[in-house]
Formats: structure tokens, C-alpha cells, sequence
């Protein structure tokens, strides 16, 4: 196993003879062997989640939420959170993801924006 669960952060003494034991070689190796055997899941934002989800790229989500990309990749790396109503309209895009993808497409919204 690659990590271990622990209840309570570790001390730098306990840290470093965890690290001391490690076999860093075989921690790649086997998680190479994971990713070609499929058994590795990408990890997500729900932000990242929700515009994926809907399949518009960067641009084009955030054009919907009425925010800028660099806005939008802080909320997608953790850095910014949203608030308001995009905080609301992510919310709508995890549940019903094409909800935003047929607003893309829509011509009313399109001039409307």
C-alpha cells in the first residue's frame, strides 16, 4: 500500500522514518502497473467535474458563468472558490450537465451574452 491512514498529523521524527522506509522505485513501478491495468481514477474538482460534464472547454464555460478563464481555473485548481450564482449555475451543471451544454448552443443566449 502506497499510504497509510493516519488520525492525527505526523511528527518531523515520525515523517522522516516513514520516508526512510519507502521504496520509492516500487511505488512507481506499481502504480504504473495500476494505470496500465486501469485501476487508477482521475481525481476532479467539482468544478473541474462539472464543466467536463458538460463537454465545453474552458472558455465556453466560463463565458456561461459570466467569469473570466483565469477565474474560472482558480475555482478548477482550488486557489478561488465560486460564490453567488455560479456557485448556483455549477451546482445546476453537476446534476444536469446538459443543461449547460444545450445553453451554449443556444442562439437566445448567445446574443443575450
Amino acid at each position: 500500500m502506497l499510504s497509510k491512514k493516519v488520525s492525527k498529523p505526523m511528527t518531523d521524527a515520525e515523517l522522516a522514518a516513514w520516508e526512510a522506509t519507502r521504496d520509492l522505485e516500487a511505488e512507481l513501478i506499481e502504480s504504473a502497473h495500476q494505470m496500465a491495468e486501469g485501476k487508477t481514477t482521475a481525481a476532479y474538482s467539482p468544478v473541474i467535474a462539472a464543466r467536463k460534464g458538460s463537454g465545453l472547454s474552458q472558455s465556453q464555460f466560463a463565458a456561461l458563468l459570466g467569469v473570466s478563464v483565469r477565474t474560472l481555473q482558480g475555482w478548477e485548481q482550488g486557489r478561488r472558490q465560486p460564490t453567488g450564482a455560479a456557485k448556483a449555475l455549477i451546482a445546476i451543471a453537476q446534476k444536469s450537465p446538459q443543461i449547460l451544454a444545450e445553453l451554449a448552443n443556444d442562439e437566445r443566449f448567445k446574443q443575450a451574452a
